[in-house]
């Protein structure tokens, strides 16, 4: 019992920020079979997702207070910004559940809304000009998810006022997803270790805000009207076609390893199911609902076998675990065991560099 919890004790401790997509992957999934109409599987990964919020919540909170240096070094990577689209997942679903739940909806968008101040501009001063892996794009699906939230609560308080600044951050989040492309280093498509999925899943989330802003009742007339459905249909057919890119180059270059960015694969693609389901119900588009439950069942099978390639690293027995793995020297002469899961990439390994 000691070591069993010793081990996660030693786990927790070095969680990079990227843990965060688990959450989003969770959420949107929960998402995903709400729409479908499987409540029973939604609710218990909504109940997940929430109890994982809350414990990296936690320890967002403990790191700030005691470990402020690290705390700092994690802020300037853009895996920081996962807390904020998790937070903005979590909180759609929530509003989902009926109006009793508004209130909580409310408080996810303002928290996520005081984290996204807190944290772009930390992460945007660090960017590389070029050679970025995929993680680059959350500064876009943060942006999103608060735009996704907005619009959902525009329509269930109901808040006009919400669908604009809803529609400012849909926007700004397709600017930003054109900066963070011109960093992108596209030889992630066959090296990533699973962030490269957010190519397509920013995208997705972009398809899914403009889905939402068509559902505020306000909007449903007019030439903006037409204009917004028509972006939202490009956006979901670009991000359609960076998902069968993706996944040819999956079969071309097997990574079958485990790493905590796989959890940033299952988050785009239950994305690209939930955004196809929402494009098609608003845009009345009928025939696309049985993709989007085909595409929503996959990304269900990604999260299972995320799942297990998580529970799996953090056995006692694991060679891949903190401790077990061999020492690595820093440039102080001093060794550290790597994290599980973090492979080459060096904005997730420099989160652990005790030099930095």
């Amino acid at each position: 019992m000691t070591d069993r919890t010793e081990t996660l004790g030693s786990w927790w401790a070095e969680l990079p920020p990227a843990a965060g997509s688990a959450v989003m992957a969770t959420g949107i999934i929960s998402v995903g079979l709400h729409l479908v109409g499987q409540e029973g599987l939604s609710l218990a990964l909504l109940v997940l997702g929430c109890v994982a919020w809350l414990g990296l919540a936690a320890d967002f909170g403990l790191r700030l207070l005691r470990e402020h240096e690290r705390w700092e070094h994690e802020a300037d990577t853009p895996p920081a910004l996962t807390a904020v689209a998790a937070t903005g997942v979590l909180g759609t679903r929530v509003s989902a559940l009926g109006s009793g739940w508004q209130p909580l909806a409310v408080a996810a968008l303002v928290i996520a809304v005081l984290c996204w101040a807190l944290l772009l501009p930390h992460v945007v001063r660090h960017w590389q000009r070029h050679g970025m892996p995929g993680a680059v794009f959350l500064v876009c699906v943060a942006t999103q998810a608060l735009a996704v939230l907005g619009a959902t609560l525009a329509t269930s308080l109901p808040a006009t006022w919400l669908a604009w600044a809803a529609l400012v951050c849909f926007v700004l989040g397709l600017v930003l997803y054109g900066v963070a492309f011109t960093r992108f280093d596209l030889r992630q498509v066959a090296t990533g270790a699973g962030d490269h999925w957010i190519v397509g899943g920013a995208l997705a989330i972009c398809a899914l805000t403009g889905a939402k802003l068509l559902a505020v009742p306000s909007w449903h007339r007019g030439d903006p009207h037409a204009a917004l459905q028509m972006v939202t249909e490009v956006l979901l057919a670009l991000d359609i076609a960076w998902y069968l890119v993706l996944a040819a180059a999956e079969l071309r270059w097997p990574r079958h390893h485990y790493d905590v960015r796989r959890w940033a694969t299952v988050f785009p693609m239950g994305m690209t199911a939930v955004a196809t389901l929402s494009v098609g119900t608003a845009a009345h588009v009928g025939w696309l609902r049985t993709p989007g439950q085909v595409l929503l069942w996959i990304a269900v099978a990604a999260w299972v076998l995320a799942l297990v390639g998580l529970l799996r690293s953090i056995a006692p027995d694991r060679p891949d675990r903190p401790g077990n793995q061999p020492p690595r020297r820093t440039p102080a002469g001093r060794t550290q065991s790597r994290p599980p899961g973090l492979g080459d990439d060096p904005l997730a390994r420099r989160d652990f560099d005790p030099d930095r």
